[in-house]
């Protein structure tokens, strides 16, 4: 018999870090399903990519997450890898300015979002067999220090650091092990603004350097690739010469 398949979840898997992601594990041999709101960028990775498939969903429904959690084991039978990679921003604003329903916005993708896919994969995890499997959230450096006017996604990315440890605790029982990738500035769509200048804790605007997104892919698919016995618990990749080692 050969190599049993692994598989693998990446939500926003269709564009920028999830799309970056998901093409190197499938480059690395796994069956790659990939979560997002938008059935085009989904189906156009699929269509590209060997080992990809799309499952549109909404990861901040309750019921959708069940629903395409489900299918993805129907259809491939277990699961070994869930990246939580989906996530936003919000608009740079003092934090008197911050919009509530913006705020809500953000912590119900960032922090729900991430809990529900978490929730969903811990449960086939645990139960499958043989049990176990591994879990990566996409903590961004914001996960350690802010950027200025960023308080919402600042937090929700502080609250992404106590599920990755949260869930390296109670995973230890059943075989899952937990670990975390803060990025900072990987080449995107959402980076794309880098060029034309970022705002600085000193109140400068200055541009930042990026750095290619398929090393990102490439550093998942490190983490992805360690025996059951052995973990990444915390991995930081930038751009070398970034702003963040001394930000401030």
């Amino acid at each position: 018999m050969g190599e049993q398949q692994r598989i693998a979840v990446v939500t926003g898997g269709g564009t920028g870090v999830g799309a970056a992601c998901a093409t190197a594990l499938a480059g690395a041999g796994w069956t790659v399903a990939v979560l997002g709101r938008r059935h085009e960028p989904l189906d156009a990775l699929a269509a590209a990519v060997p080992g990809v498939h799309a499952f549109p969903a909404d990861i901040t429904d309750p019921a959708e997450v069940e629903r395409v959690f489900g299918a993805v084991v129907e259809r491939f039978g277990r699961l070994d890898l869930l990246f939580n990679n989906a996530g936003r921003g919000g608009a740079a604003k003092q934090i008197d300015e911050v919009d509530i329903d913006e705020w809500r916005q953000v912590v119900d993708l960032n922090v729900t979002g991430t809990f529900l896919c978490t929730r969903a994969a811990f449960g086939i995890m645990r139960h499958q067999d043989p049990q176990g499997g591994r879990i990566v959230n996409n903590g961004s450096i914001s996960a350690q220090v802010p950027r200025p006017r960023s308080i919402a996604y600042t937090a929700t990315k502080h609250a992404v650091t106590g599920m990755t440890r949260s869930t390296s605790l109670d995973g230890r029982a059943f075989g899952i092990a937990a670990g975390q990738i803060d990025i900072g500035n990987a080449s995107t769509e959402m980076t794309a603004r880098m060029a034309d200048g970022v705002l600085q804790a000193d109140g400068s605007t200055r541009p930042e350097p990026t750095f290619d997104a398929a090393d990102v892919g490439a550093a998942l698919v490190y983490m992805a690739s360690l025996p059951p016995t052995a973990n990444v618990q915390w991995l930081t990749v930038t751009a070398t010469t970034m702003p963040y080692i001394g930000r401030g």
